[in-house]
């Protein structure tokens, strides 16, 4: 993990890492805040999401009629 000041003199490492495949965590006071992930990653993430949250539509028509 590392602090919001280290990030600006080790941000070619902490890219480097993230595309890698190991994502990593930035922190600001003693929460993580961000993470820095390879695309490759971060889309996986989101096509997963995606198809996992199926049609709003879908949704609507799933409550029960009154």
């Amino acid at each position: 993990m590392w602090s919001l000041q280290d990030v600006e003199e080790n941000f070619e490492k902490i890219v480097s890492a993230a595309e890698m495949g190991t994502p990593q965590e930035v922190r600001c006071d003693a929460q993580s805040t961000v993470v820095v992930m390879s695309a490759d990653d971060y889309q996986r993430l989101l096509a997963s999401a995606i198809s996992k949250r199926g049609r709003f539509a879908d949704h609507l028509l799933a409550f029960p009629k009154a």
